[in-house]
């Protein structure tokens, strides 16, 4: 995924790992701290880690480390803090509990096909 954006490529990481519901939320016209946030459901917290692992990795041959991981141990809401992106690896409950596409519901809803794969 060459010149592909960061964004991008953590999206896609996830996808191969077989995220759940992936959503990218494109916040640039709603809030100043991040530009996207990237969800997705896990069904066990191994799952929820091993999307944040390969979401590490190919950022990482990227060049790009995340400001902040929170979470990893327990799984439920694994954060990885990029700076331009956050991203928000869910166990199903806890996704839906917090609803976090409600509370953004304002920010567009990118269409990752327009993208490739």
């Amino acid at each position: 995924m060459e010149d592909a954006p960061n964004w991008l490529v953590a999206a896609r990481a996830a996808e191969s790992k077989k995220a759940i519901d992936l959503q990218v939320l494109d916040l640039r016209e709603v809030t100043s701290f991040t530009d996207y946030f990237i969800l997705c459901s896990v069904t066990n917290p191994r799952q929820g880690q091993a999307i944040a692992d390969e979401i590490g990795k190919q950022l990482k041959d990227m060049g790009e480390l995340p400001v902040s991981v929170e979470g990893y141990d327990p799984a439920e809401w694994i954060l990885l803090d990029y700076g331009d992106f956050i991203v928000h690896i869910f166990a199903e409950a806890t996704r839906s509990y917090y609803n976090l596409e409600r509370l953004w519901r304002h920010a567009k809803l990118t269409d990752l096909s327009q993208f490739g794969s």
